[in-house]
């Protein structure tokens, strides 16, 4: 989208994805260049529903603004669009109000689709991409917006964040607003201020719990295992003997001075594996092997008809050296 300055606005734009802090932001910045002291006058917010009346829609779009500047026209939810409304939308589009811009606001929307393709033909800009971050880039993201209120925050405590709060941005950008704000006098976040003061309400991943193995924190993977909903003990075991065998690996190639050759020897991006051989250098002599030979105990227990949860729960013992 054009910055507040003299780049020309589209007639349209399509805010598409589901980050909500991008698609905000992207909000404001357009909102930010309508004429001071008339916003009220040259702004028309509405959310896309069956009620939605297209002849309505296209009467606001056609409204000349007030002053000197633009008339906005967001629409919420623009995937929910009825197909009048979203065919009216293209006719309009085909000769639009110089003096209005149409902000679409999407959390989806097909490349595929009429109306995408009409707001994608008025430039390259129109189409504003935020589509939902990935799990493993939120931690960094978290720690940028702690860094934004002026404090520091590690990648544990980061990581640690998003395993509770989930993936939704607006809510890891509150949590770390009213984390700042009781941790302010410190000026940093840490990992027990995390665990003291956000509450779980995102659902347990199983690489949450296999990376508390690797660091053989049992109160943690415990924790961790105690939430999940309905856990299947042999995938989780299968799980466990695929992570113990990379770290068995991680080992050998560290001890041979190749740790880089790590990701491409296990056919895995290098974030998934960063963090593989500090992780193996907590296990001692053998313990590795040992931990393996408990899967394989595991498994054969919980095929064999043995206790689940019993069976499962030796394994994390075993695992984490207990």
């Amino acid at each position: 989208m054009a910055s507040r300055s003299a780049r020309p606005l589209l007639a349209a734009y399509l805010v598409v994805g589901e980050d909500e802090l991008k698609s905000r932001a992207a909000q404001t910045r357009l909102k930010a260049r309508l004429e001071p002291g008339l916003e009220a006058f040259n702004l028309d917010e509405r959310q896309a529903g069956p009620d939605l009346d297209p002849v309505e829609l296209v009467a606001s779009l056609n409204t000349l603004p007030m002053g000197s500047g633009f008339r906005l026209v967001l629409i919420g939810e623009s995937e929910r669009l009825p197909k009048p409304v979203s065919e009216a939308i293209i006719t309009y589009l085909a000769d639009p109000n110089p003096g209005c811009v149409l902000l679409l606001v999407a959390k989806s929307l097909a490349k595929s689709t009429r109306l995408y393709k009409a707001v994608a033909a008025l430039g390259p800009q129109a189409v504003i991409d935020c589509a939902a971050m990935r799990s493993r880039d939120l931690s960094t993201l978290v720690q940028k917006l702690a860094t934004a209120r002026g404090m520091s925050m590690g990648q544990d405590a980061a990581r640690e964040l998003v395993s509770r709060a989930g993936t939704s941005t607006t809510m890891l950008d509150n949590q770390v607003r009213a984390l700042a704000a009781l941790c302010g006098g410190r000026g940093e976040i840490m990992l027990a201020d995390v665990e003291r003061h956000v509450a779980r309400t995102a659902e347990v991943k199983p690489w949450d719990f296999l990376d508390a193995l690797c660091e053989r924190r049992l109160p943690r993977a415990l924790e961790l295992y105690g939430l999940m909903q309905k856990p299947s003990q042999i995938a989780l075991t299968a799980l466990v003997a695929g992570r113990v065998r990379e770290l068995i690996c991680a080992r050998s190639l560290a001890d041979r001075g190749e740790a880089n050759l790590l990701a491409s020897t296990l056919r895995k991006p290098e974030w998934a594996v960063r963090r593989h051989v500090g992780w193996a250098r907590r296990f001692g002599e053998g313990e590795l092997e040992r931990a393996l030979a408990s899967c394989a105990s595991c498994e054969r227990s919980l095929k064999g008809g043995g206790d689940a949860e019993t069976a499962f729960l030796s394994l994390m013992a075993a695992v984490c050296g207990l």
